[in-house]
Formats: structure tokens, sequence, C-alpha cells
């Protein structure tokens, strides 16, 4: 099966939440409520420097993301 880059997520038992799941590598979590991320990669020292310039990249994408489908449910 074939995944989409970007999933939305919700849960009843964190109702102010909204995550969006990042299915590439890195794959990750992130709870747009309060910006926390949960990576599901471990990364050595290595990886730990180059997450960090792309984790910004991530995230933006995974906002914009959001917005974007929150559009498209507002039309």
């Amino acid at each position: 099966m074939e995944l989409p880059k970007f999933i939305l997520g919700d849960n009843t038992d964190y109702p102010n939440a909204i995550f969006v799941i990042h299915t590439d590598f890195p794959r990750f979590v992130i709870n747009l409520e309060n910006d926390e991320v949960e990576w599901f990669e471990d990364f050595d020292q290595h990886d730990q420097k180059e997450l960090e310039l792309e984790a910004e990249n991530l995230i933006q994408e995974a906002t914009d993301f959001y917005d974007r489908e929150i559009a498209r449910y507002e039309e």
C-alpha cells in the first residue's frame, strides 16, 4: 500500500489536539496544539545533526499540509 506523505489524525482522549503524521523517513507525529513532536526513528549523533537541519522544514511542511486540508474542508 502506498501512503500519503502526511495524514491528519485526531483522538477523543485529546479533544484539543490536532495530529499530523509524517509517513516518510524520518517518521514523526506532530501535535499542532502545542508543537510537540514524537519521532518514530532512532537517531545516532550523525543523524541528529542532519535531523536538526531538516526538522524545521518538515514541521513547516506538516503545518502547510494541515492548512491546505482545512482550506479544502471550508470550500
